[in-house]
């Protein structure tokens, strides 16, 4: 009943309530009950007609158990799509909904205060000290493979195009035509794996951290929760706040912790690291690679 997390006391409050009902209002109560995601993202007659009953029943059903009506009842289902409880389907769907109500103001609301949220909540979570051990296993390390697929993709390979600019030990995986597991084939104690993956968890990043682990590499993880597999088998494991309104999780947290990270490995890097960075683009410029004009 409350899989998708969606609002699980008002649904422990309907269960509770159902014997009181009368049988039309238990047929939509029995409908919202084992179909939880589809509340948040439903008009009253759209769960009406799933139901088979008749919308003021839906109305009743809500008001036996304490709500004003159907849209007040709903309200909690919605706070949990729009913190990221609900899968991506429903998300999506309720991202349609506000469209067709012209409420896109409150959904502009959203995203600024979920981006700002969670910056403020991953970083309250994270200490310097934790970042200086993870930057310090990095430099010293021989290799370095960051690892994500799906959206994580492009903030793995942006932390290691960033990384190059100063070191030549980065490699983003997989690389083309190739599987994480294979490009980990020959790690071992002296290198590190960098892996990001939320939920729903990739499977390939999860088993890539669990060969690389056998292996002896160092595991950095960036996660969305403490229990998450690929945190629980790290030697260093950043938690990030992924919660948006948006149907895929935020990367803002995910970005802002790597670029963090980076520059940490750049203050614990020897004196060597500015002079390849300037030397990197000197030469850049050389090449005719940035354009000229007024700056």
């Amino acid at each position: 009943m409350n899989d998708t997390n969606v609002s699980y006391t008002v649904l422990e409050r309907l269960a509770a309530e159902f014997p009181e009902l009368t049988p039309e209002a238990q047929k939509a109560a029995t409908y919202v009950l084992e179909n939880p995601r589809d509340v948040g993202v439903s008009t009253v007659r759209e769960i009406a007609e799933a139901a088979k009953v008749k919308p003021n029943t839906v109305v009743r059903m809500a008001r036996q158990v304490g709500f004003e009506g159907y849209d007040d009842f709903r309200e909690p289902f919605r706070d949990a799509i729009r913190s990221g409880a609900a899968d991506f389907p429903s998300r999506a769907r309720w991202l349609q909904d506000i469209r067709k109500k012209g409420d896109l103001g409150g959904l502009y609301a959203d995203m600024v205060q979920s981006a700002l949220s969670n910056i403020e909540d991953t970083f309250a979570g994270i200490d310097a000290e934790q970042l200086k051990a993870a930057a310090e296993a990095i430099w010293n390390s021989r290799n370095v493979f960051t690892l994500g697929v799906g959206v994580n993709n492009s903030n793995a390979r942006n932390f290691t195009y960033l990384a190059s600019t100063g070191m030549v030990q980065f490699h983003a995986i997989p690389r083309p035509g190739s599987t994480a597991i294979d490009d980990l084939a020959w790690t071992d104690g002296r290198d590190v794996l960098i892996a990001i993956t939320c939920k729903p968890y990739r499977q390939e990043v999860v088993e890539a951290v669990q060969l690389a682990k056998e292996q002896g590499v160092k595991i950095v993880a960036l996660s969305d929760s403490p229990a998450s597999p690929i945190i629980l088998a790290a030697d260093h494991g950043f938690v990030v706040s992924s919660n948006t309104p948006q149907f895929f999780p935020s990367s803002i947290s995910t970005i802002a912790v790597l670029e963090t990270l980076l520059s940490f490995v750049i203050a614990v890097a020897s004196d060597e690291i500015v002079d390849r960075v300037e030397e990197f683009h000197a030469r850049r410029h050389e090449l005719g690679i940035y354009a000229t004009g007024p700056t």
